[in-house]
């Protein structure tokens, strides 16, 4: 499959790591913009299995089959629909962001609506769970209508209902899935639960129709990081997973710990000032690198960060505007240091992934990420 690359202006990690993944396999490498992943994620794949959730949280040193209900529950669904055109509304609500979106059964999005929680973030520097839900209350009606409006759809023109059921914030869940029943239930339509993280693996077929099973899947974000191999819808073989903390949060934590601007997001914060850093200027050690699995694990360099922060006497309350030269320039090496060793883990558990996948299935030929990010206290 030839290589195929979706740039991301303003995000140096993304690009790195990018690189990275070319050279492990130069001629089969998907990237999705966080973008494209907000706009069809919520529909790429639904599922009702409460043990896939379980399985992809669980650490292991094998590999797994993992089914979900998928396929069987959306050819169920579709079943049921006498329309030429089948069109689901999906509702997203697990973190931060309100969404929901109508899609076609072929890929195709009809209309879609957002609402942000950004001001949130910004004065409290992550995501409070409750505040979050009430927030999401106040905007889950106005967010459907307005998916619906744009679509120039009624309720009463769709053929189904989707929604993220997990993982997530289950308060925020929550509002989803009770709007989605209620949607439903006044249409007498088919709801269908999605799983957050298969949603994101399988979206990738929805943005590159030419993409075919197997392939293997690294899925970042900020509270999870996942290595697959996606051979079917609802179907996969889990590789390696997150053992303590996803990188994510290691990019938010390190960049609160070094007093940086969280308004962007604490990765972008990072990532913005380690480009005026040495990244070979503090000697972190790349995580697990001589264990055979595909696990991850960013809570070590986390602390090796921490402790550099302490021996170095930077005051993470002192906003870096108001740091002298010296002292930023500390910190941007210690965030370039930090974010060369974080994608060096990551190159090295894909590097594994890529060896193995192909000892189980030598017609996998394609390695598709996606990218998701968040702030999380």
């Amino acid at each position: 499959m030839a290589t195929t690359l979706r740039a991301i202006a303003g995000m140096p990690m993304i690009d790195s790591l990018a690189a990275a993944l070319r050279q492990i396999s130069p001629s089969a490498f998907l990237r999705l913009s966080p973008s494209s992943c907000t706009n069809a994620r919520i529909l790429a794949s639904p599922t009702t299995t409460s043990s896939y959730a379980h399985q992809t949280h669980a650490a292991t040193k094998k590999s797994r089959t993992v089914y979900s209900l998928a396929p069987r529950q959306f050819e169920a669904a579709a079943a049921e629909c006498d329309r030429e055109v089948v069109s689901v509304l999906g509702i997203e609500t697990s973190c931060d962001d309100t969404c929901a979106a109508v899609v076609t059964a072929d890929g195709r999005i009809l209309g879609e609506a957002q609402v942000s929680q950004a001001n949130m973030l910004v004065h409290y520097g992550g995501v409070v769970p409750m505040l979050a839900q009430e927030l999401h209350a106040q905007s889950i009606d106005q967010v459907v209508e307005e998916a619906l409006a744009n679509a120039r759809m009624l309720q009463t023109d769709l053929s189904a209902i989707a929604v993220t059921i997990g993982p997530g914030i289950s308060p925020c869940l929550r509002v989803g899935v009770t709007k989605a029943r209620s949607i439903a239930r006044v249409n007498r339509l088919p709801l269908i639960g999605v799983h957050h993280m298969e949603a994101h693996a399988l979206v990738a077929r929805l943005m590159e129709h030419k993409l075919h099973f197997p392939f293997i899947v690294l899925l970042i974000s900020g509270g999870h990081n996942l290595l697959l191999v996606a051979q079917n819808v609802g179907q996969y073989v889990q590789l390696g997973t997150t053992v303590d903390d996803a990188i994510g949060e290691a990019f938010d934590k390190t960049a609160r710990l070094l007093g940086l601007d969280l308004r962007k997001g604490g990765g972008p914060a990072l990532e913005e000032i380690a480009l005026q850093g040495n990244p070979t200027s503090f000697p972190f050690a790349v995580p697990m690198r001589n264990q055979k699995h595909c696990n991850f694990s960013y809570a070590g360099l986390k602390n090796q960060v921490r402790l550099a922060i302490e021996s170095q006497k930077i005051n993470e309350n002192a906003p870096m505007s108001l740091a002298s030269a010296e002292d930023r320039q500390m910190r941007a090496d210690i965030a370039a240091s930090f974010q060369r060793v974080a994608i060096l883990h990551l190159e090295d558990r894909c590097r594994r992934a890529i060896d193995w996948a192909r000892k189980i299935d030598p017609t996998v030929s394609c390695l598709v990420s996606t990218f998701i990010f968040g702030v999380f206290l």
